[in-house]
């Protein structure tokens, strides 16, 4: 079965990326940009919205997509996942839903935590990494 989800990735006027710290399965404690799965009816844009917010508590505004991987999920799924950049339109910053923790990361931090699989080396891919202290 294959599982339709979306993700955002963020960054601020400093080049830092927005990163949330998941507080349930799958990747429970481990950080990855805000994302999930997209609801009956929604659209990606919509979808990227609603999660941004959910998790976050920020408003954005969807652009373009990115790119996309599959990873494998619990009993046999396949989550699709399609990532968009965005930009924050609003709201105040904190941990929502089903985020543990959420932070603004550079360079030099990403390098230090532990995040979900594949994360680092896909943004790396996309050019899509934070700046700062490498």
């Amino acid at each position: 079965m294959r599982v339709r989800c979306v993700g955002a990735i963020i960054h601020d006027a400093e080049g830092r990326l927005l990163l949330v710290q998941r507080g349930h399965p799958p990747g429970e404690g481990l950080w990855s940009i805000p994302g999930g799965r997209v609801e009956a009816g929604e659209t990606d844009a919509d979808a990227v919205v609603r999660e941004v917010a959910e998790e976050t508590g920020l408003r954005v505004v969807p652009g373009s997509l990115v790119g996309s991987v599959d990873r494998a999920g619990p009993g046999g799924a396949v989550y699709d996942i399609r990532d968009y950049r965005a930009t924050v339109d609003g709201g105040v910053l904190h941990a929502g839903d089903d985020a543990r923790a959420v932070r603004w990361v550079d360079a030099g931090e990403l390098a230090t935590l532990p995040t979900t699989d594949g994360l680092k080396e896909t943004l790396t891919s996309w050019g899509a990494l934070p700046r700062g202290a490498p």
